[in-house]
């Protein structure tokens, strides 16, 4: 597959970590693999990165496999969009009060509205606003459905 697609820290959290891996976020890490390009917020290292930390803390994962995943992590080939900082007063602010997300999801969501991509998360109430504002999830889309 190529093309790019939208990932939250939910999916990015399940490529590192077995106990949160599913199948989409196996076909997501696939795809990249394939060549596809993943597409981020400037907060997603933070988000990921904090995850990894508080596994750490809760004795999930060990500090070596959060230093392995961290290392790997950065790695990937990412396409990381810097306009949310600039949205965050505005446009990301209103998608959080009409759907009930965080304004961190909301950043996720606002990236697949524009881009007009593809997203892959876990998040409940993320999958669900996207749903309603018609944002394409990762187990909805079809090989056309991913554009460059």
């Amino acid at each position: 597959m190529t093309g790019a697609f939208i990932a939250d820290a939910s999916v990015a959290v399940g490529w590192v970590h077995p106990g949160q891996a599913t199948t989409q976020t196996a076909a997501m890490l696939d795809a990249i693999a394939e060549g596809a390009t993943l597409e981020v917020p400037a907060l997603w290292p933070l988000e990921v990165a904090n995850a990894l930390t508080v596994l750490v803390r809760r004795r999930k994962l060990t500090e070596d496999e959060r230093q392995t995943a961290l290392s790997w992590l950065r790695g990937l080939r990412l396409r990381v969009d810097h306009e949310a900082s600039e949205l965050a007063f505005s446009r990301l602010s209103a998608l959080a009060t009409d759907h009930q997300l965080s304004v961190y999801d909301a950043a996720y969501l606002e990236l697949a509205q524009r881009r007009k991509l593809v997203l892959g998360c876990k998040d409940g109430a993320l999958r669900k606003a996207a749903r309603q504002a018609g944002v394409t999830l990762w187990d909805q889309a079809t090989p056309s459905t991913f554009t460059c």
